[in-house]
């Protein structure tokens, strides 16, 4: 006999229940958990929101159109779990820090791999266009000590809010990215130019629900990192120029609070020529403090 019939027929008030009980012999049992979960969670949102059948279809119309945009370059997907916070709410489950360690943001898509190892202090920028910006700081632990060896691969925007994987052909290979190695010290620096806030790809499904929730698509600027050294948990995140005009409104809910950093105009041409830029410049200071891997 069916587990189902613990239940009776299908009926609008058992719904969940009786779907519930069909999955009962799931062979992996982290998987019956988790459709247990959505499964109770959206039947209980259907019976809130009491959909049409016009409605039910357009939602899942859009799903498809969701689905159909997607391909090797743009995960529509990975978009829409953006923009209802979820991607940022996984990244919170999932890199919960101890007291004192820099918190994690998403790693966005237009990350890549094999980015030039470069000398400490080298410009990232190979076109020179954009403000001059010089980037520096420390790796720390979460005691304050130095980390040696510690590997960060940064990226950014340009000045026109694009990345050089959407400018190709326009941008050289490469541009804005690089990896640097810190030292006994622990400090690293490097030169840039200052960016600017740009919109995710608003083209697509979730581009037009965005413009029917009365929500724009821009994010603040920033520069990405990716900070990782033996015996320490690898930190994925942004620091973000707190005077953006999308900084309170981030499209993806990235934005931190403790990942503001101070973008500091300097009009001193001997400071400029010190750090190997021409004034004016941003002086922007950030220090990341890595926590311990965990144990086992």
């Amino acid at each position: 006999m069916s587990n189902e019939h613990e239940y009776g027929y299908f009926t609008e008030a058992n719904s969940a229940d009786v779907v519930v009980a069909r999955n009962a012999n799931a062979n992996d049992e982290r998987l019956k958990q988790v459709m247990e979960v959505i499964t109770r969670k959206l039947h209980e949102a259907v019976k809130e929101i009491e959909p049409t059948q016009d409605e039910w279809f357009r939602a899942i119309m859009f799903l498809t159109e969701t689905g159909q945009i997607c391909n090797e370059w743009r995960q529509e997907y990975i978009l829409l779990s953006d923009i209802l916070g979820v991607s940022m709410l996984v990244d919170a489950i999932n890199n919960r820090k101890p007291s004192g360690a820099s918190e994690s943001t998403v790693l966005g898509p237009f990350h890549v791999d094999d980015a030039p190892e470069l000398p400490m202090g080298a410009d990232i920028c190979l076109d020179q266009k954009g403000e001059p910006m010089f980037v520096h700081g420390h790796i720390l632990d979460t005691k304050g000590n130095p980390i040696s060896g510690a590997k960060i691969d940064v990226w950014q925007a340009n000045d026109e809010g694009f990345y050089d994987v959407q400018q190709k052909g326009i941008q050289p290979d490469f541009n804005l990215r690089g990896v640097f190695r810190t030292g006994d010290d622990g400090r690293y620096w490097f030169r840039g130019v200052k960016p600017k806030y740009y919109p995710i790809p608003d083209d697509g499904p979730v581009g037009k629900l965005l413009g029917a929730l009365g929500r724009h698509p821009y994010r603040p600027a920033h520069l990405h990192y990716i900070i990782s050294a033996e015996g320490f948990e690898q930190l994925t995140t942004h620091i973000f120029d707190p005077d953006d005009p999308y900084i309170n409104s981030d499209a993806v809910f990235g934005v931190k609070k403790s990942l503001l950093a101070e973008f500091s105009k300097v009009e001193d041409t001997a400071a400029a020529a010190t750090v190997g830029v021409t004034a004016p410049y941003y002086d922007v200071e950030f220090d990341f403090i890595l926590s311990r891997e965990k144990a086992g």
